[in-house]
């Protein structure tokens, strides 16, 4: 039998290690440039992350993250938390991400699983939750906004994948992408309209 706790705070750092490897290797340009319609973009993503963590294993849980978070507030302009600042260095995001990693973790592992917890800014009928239900939450969390970074790092330069040293892609070369590419456009286009 596994360890639910450890289980879910594995995939967590899964998720966060997936998240931060899209930013090695790219200009301060490329980390802060918003590549949707709805400016996504990865620094935004590693901060929007750090505020969200520091909430719900912080505030949930009455240990309040130590250091204030003014984009996180509920007076900050909409999507805040999601770009960083001229002011607000990648190495800072960087480190406050690693701080917040680390209080969230040490909340996770000072309580069990079953400990109430209250997450304020949720429906009056849905705040009081455990330990284990926002866990799970932070796991989805996590794993979809890599997913959100490993699109944008993509757009960016090409890299996709898990892992740097497991891209969970199959082994194949440039212009077997290219063709792959050209071909579901072409299926598209052939596709019956609505």
């Amino acid at each position: 039998m596994s360890d639910q706790k450890a289980d879910l705070l594995t995939y967590l750092a899964q998720a966060h290690d997936a998240l931060l490897w899209k930013l090695d290797g790219l200009s301060e340009h490329d980390v802060r440039r918003p590549l949707t319609p709805t400016g996504t973009n990865l620094l935004g993503l590693l901060k929007h992350m750090a505020g969200v963590e520091a909430g719900y294993l912080g505030v949930c849980f009455d240990r309040p993250f130590p250091e204030p978070l003014p984009w996180m507030e509920m007076t900050a302009e909409p999507n805040a938390d999601m770009w960083a600042t001229a002011e607000e260095s990648r190495a800072d995001l960087l480190a406050l991400h690693a701080r917040v990693r680390g209080h969230a973790t040490a909340t996770a592992q000072a309580l069990p699983l079953d400990a109430p917890g209250r997450v304020p800014w949720w429906r009056p009928e849905s705040q009081e939750v455990t330990l284990h239900r926002i866990l799970l939450h932070l796991v989805a969390e996590a794993h979809r906004h890599a997913g959100h970074a490993d699109v944008v790092r993509e757009l960016v330069d090409g890299r996709a994948g898990l892992r740097p040293d497991n891209d969970n892609l199959p082994e194949v070369d440039e212009q077997w992408w290219v063709a792959y590419r050209d071909r579901l456009e072409q299926v598209a286009r052939e596709a019956p309209s609505d």
